[in-house]
């Protein structure tokens, strides 16, 4: 078992010995206690911890100055928050920590309990897989003829996240996800890479080649008997060109493929110079005969406005509002009220980054279409996905 130093942020003296048994039971940690935000900084900039785990209300520094001060070290540990105020604190001052880009491993309501260090402990374990995955958290600077090069040779190739009914537990469709087999730095998530391409202005090129890559994919599981629709993210900002769809329509009827088995996911990443070129997009991308989804439903700038004024067919519920949800009642009831107004909208829903069964089963409550997530399959590669739909894809169609 790994072990992992934890700085412990607590004012509390009957919570230091608290939390000492605690941690001390669950084990796999060196545990050092401190009463301040100030004191935790000190020892911050003389050693490295893997988890730093903070009270919230704390006397001087709170603990959401404490997150600002974080986020400024060269290399903060994991965070864990906990606190006695009301969930949403918790949940907003969360929120601190992740638009500061620190890694947030836990947000606890005390008293802590064993299990919840446990789950810290795993998640640690889990940051530690990630960061032995060559090129996984990598953020490079790639030259432009270098990414034109990638995009030709299909080095950046289009994975498939499953996406699985929840009432009957079956493969229904899946979602493209661009991955890089970098030649010398290994598999690249798309933190890596993505905003080399826009930079670059190759996003017309990533998503022709996207598209490209889901076409023989479905090729391929079609003479399996599979007719399995994908969705590919589409970057707003590329309705700005009037031939885009035109493009789009002409690529899969040479492929001899049917537009309503892709649907283009509207990302909230940009936005078109003209709210017209958006409208105006949108609707001939449903004219044409494709689905058209709200990606990242209840995260940035999405509107109800934009999701009854726009065609959709599909609302893709962000996994913000997913994760932690079974234990939130909170985020649970703002779930069941998007699914059900998705319902009278005539839309499918499905909801993103579901990670654990209780999840699952608010998911589940709350008649939820569909679901993908890590729970269900990361994102694989065409072949490996065809070995998925054997176990739990649709019937075979007839040839």
């Amino acid at each position: 078992m790994n072990v992992y130093r934890v700085l412990i942020v607590e004012d509390h003296p009957f919570q230091h010995q608290y939390l000492t048994t605690v941690f001390q039971a669950a084990g796999g940690f060196e545990v050092e206690l401190v009463w301040d935000g100030a004191s935790a900084l000190q020892r911050l900039s003389r050693k490295h911890y893997d988890l730093l785990l903070t009270d919230l209300m704390m006397p001087q520094m709170d603990g959401v100055q404490l997150i600002q001060q974080l986020a400024q070290l060269h290399r903060p540990p994991a965070l864990a928050l906990m606190t006695a105020a009301s969930r949403r604190m918790l949940v907003g001052s969360g929120q601190v920590a992740k638009n500061l880009g620190l890694q947030v491993v836990g947000l606890i309501s005390k008293p802590v309990r064993e299990d919840e260090i446990i789950g810290l402990r795993e998640s640690l374990g889990h940051l530690a897989d990630q960061t032995r995955m060559p090129g996984r958290g990598a953020r490079g600077c790639h030259a432009r003829t270098t990414l034109a090069k990638a995009l030709d040779s299909k080095e950046i190739q289009a994975w498939f996240q499953p996406k699985k009914s929840l009432s009957d537990g079956g493969i229904v469709g899946a979602e493209a996800l661009a991955r890089w087999l970098h030649p010398t730095e290994g598999l690249l998530m798309p933190a890596a890479f993505l905003d080399d391409i826009e930079k670059a202005d190759l996003a017309i090129e990533l998503l022709t080649s996207m598209l490209d890559q889901t076409l023989d994919a479905q090729a391929r599981w079609a003479e399996m008997g599979y007719l399995l629709p994908v969705s590919i993210n589409l970057p707003t900002h590329l309705l700005d060109q009037s031939d885009l769809v035109d493009k789009l329509l002409y690529q899969v009827r040479a492929n001899h493929a049917d537009p309503r088995q892709i649907t283009f996911e509207l990302t909230e990443s940009s936005t078109t110079r003209f709210s017209s070129n958006y409208y105006a997009g949108a609707c001939r991308l449903r004219l044409m005969g494709f689905g058209l989804a709200q990606d990242d439903f209840g995260k940035g700038y999405s509107s109800y406005f934009n999701l009854v004024s726009t065609p959709f067919t599909e609302l893709k519920i962000d996994r913000s509002l997913v994760l932690g949800c079974g234990d939130n009642e909170g985020l649970a009831s703002a779930l069941m009220s998007i699914t059900e107004l998705a319902r009278k909208l005539g839309l499918v829903t499905v909801a993103e980054g579901a990670e654990t069964q209780s999840e699952l089963a608010v998911l589940r409550r709350i008649q939820c279409d569909y679901v993908q997530g890590f729970i269900i399959s990361p994102a694989v590669s065409r072949d490996d996905l065809a070995a998925l739909l054997k176990e739990d894809g649709p019937r075979p169609a007839l040839l």
